[in-house]
């Protein structure tokens, strides 16, 4: 029942529990205090009673003397009753409407929170009641019983008119509380609110961020923050998923084109055995495209998707850096370009997986290395990893475009751009995203007639 209260309620009914317990035991504790005020004053009355008669059997010199003077002194006390019995149970002298002595329960058959008193019930009336004994100074010498009962039954009065007060007291002062506490919670709540209103608003067009910082106190002041980074991350991905369809969209529409027309090209007329095979030998080579693009972007999803490594394992980089330079030194002769490795460094992660980020930026630096330049390959052991760095010369990157180098299907200048490449813009990003997998980071600079990509992969 109270999971489906919402949290204004929730809060209400506890802020209201909190203050009925609040309420009602400062009740309850004015209360005792109260009635053990009247204990202590019934106590001190009966006290100075039991005085009065020890100093009148004191002083008196004979049984009718004794009832005489206690007669003149107690009889006109209103609410008090006293009794003297002697010990053979003589009565000596007894207050008018004093109870049977059957009903009477002195202190050690009920258990009262002063030794002293003891107490007893007569038609509905309560009494304190208070025994002690005393002897006669004359002759013969008596030894008496004394039990004095005092009425409380103003005081009872008292206190029931006390507890009727507070009863109402309370109930109007928890019903407020939780009027109150309803309240403060309404308007506490209105920043939430708030922010409800701003996030419901929020649409895959509108995702700038809009949640009101400054509007709301300090404690909502970071879940609006947050929410604010949340939609500034929401925005940026969405961003970067249009562009990445409409360049996936643009990537695939060239090679299907090329595949459609030399297909219909090939129908519309009859053509030799020849012709048919250059014909499908082209199509397969459009399709080969396409799968490898396909498979990048399936590796790419893998790998940003943050799963483990396939097969993780420490080795050290320069051995698999020297066998990719053993295999693309054929096409680095071709042109004349210079390779060249430095360093050495172990790296803990998927032998395989680093070959092929190291392999990209092997292949692009080759692409865009001019004839007679070179290209470098240089491992580092860093303190906190084995940093990979991959610098080849030629013409300086814009630095407008570096940011976006490791985005899909991103190309840089056009002076950079060769129509011959086979390569769909995946190789950058699919190099940043296994670096990203082995918990690294990439990055890129280029000037002064120098590019290098650098590759930090954490011990």
């Amino acid at each position: 029942m109270l999971h489906r209260l919402s949290l204004s309620g929730r809060l209400t009914l506890f802020f209201t529990l909190v203050a009925a317990s609040v309420v009602l035991g400062l009740g309850g504790l004015f209360m005792l205090a109260a009635d053990r005020h009247f204990i202590e004053l019934d106590r001190s009355s009966l006290q100075d009673k039991q005085h009065l008669i020890e100093d009148i059997l004191t002083s008196a010199h004979s049984a009718q003397d004794i009832h005489q003077r206690l007669s003149e002194t107690l009889n006109h006390h209103h609410g008090l009753f006293v009794r003297v019995v002697s010990a053979e149970g003589k009565s000596l002298f007894q207050t008018d409407g004093f109870p049977p002595t059957d009903r009477l329960l002195p202190p050690e058959q009920e258990a009262s929170l002063h030794a002293l008193l003891g107490w007893w019930h007569h038609q509905h009336r309560q009494f304190r009641t208070q025994q002690f004994k005393a002897q006669t100074q004359y002759q013969p010498i008596t030894q008496l019983e004394i039990t004095l009962a005092m009425d409380t039954v103003h005081h009872q009065h008292f206190l029931d008119d006390l507890l009727q007060t507070l009863g109402l007291y309370a109930l109007v002062a928890i019903l407020v509380s939780g009027l109150l506490g309803w309240l403060a919670i309404y308007y506490g709540l209105a920043p939430l609110r708030a922010i409800k209103t701003h996030a419901a608003a929020v649409t895959a067009q509108r995702l700038q961020a809009c949640m009101p910082v400054q509007a709301v106190p300090i404690e909502m002041a970071d879940l609006a923050q947050t929410l604010n980074q949340m939609l500034e991350r929401l925005q940026d991905d969405f961003r970067r998923l249009s562009e990445f369809s409409s360049d996936l969209a643009h990537e695939l529409r060239t090679p299907i084109s090329n595949l459609l027309t030399q297909t219909q090209v090939t129908l519309a007329a009859p053509r030799d055995n020849v012709a048919y095979r250059d014909i499908l030998a082209s199509n397969a080579e459009e399709m080969q495209r396409l799968a490898r693009m396909v498979s990048d972007m399936l590796l790419l999803t893998k790998t940003e998707r943050g799963v483990d490594l396939p097969h993780k394992e420490r080795f050290m980089a320069a051995d698999e850096a020297q066998t990719l330079l053993d295999f693309y030194e054929a096409v680095a002769e071709d042109k004349d370009i210079q390779l060249t490795l430095q360093g050495n460094g172990s790296i803990e992660g998927d032998r395989l997986m680093f070959r092929r980020a190291l392999s990209n930026l092997l292949s692009n630096a080759l692409r865009h290395t001019p004839a007679g330049g070179n290209v470098r390959l240089t491992v580092v052991t860093l303190p906190t990893g084995t940093q990979v760095s991959v610098e080849n010369t030629g013409q300086d990157i814009d630095p407008s475009a570096l940011p976006r180098l490791f985005e899909r299907f991103y190309r840089a200048d056009p002076a950079r751009t060769h129509p011959t490449s086979e390569g769909a813009g995946l190789g950058l990003a699919i190099t940043k995203a296994i670096v990203e997998a082995h918990g690294g980071h990439t990055s890129v600079s280029s000037a002064h007639g120098i590019t290098r990509f650098t590759l930090v992969f954490p011990t």
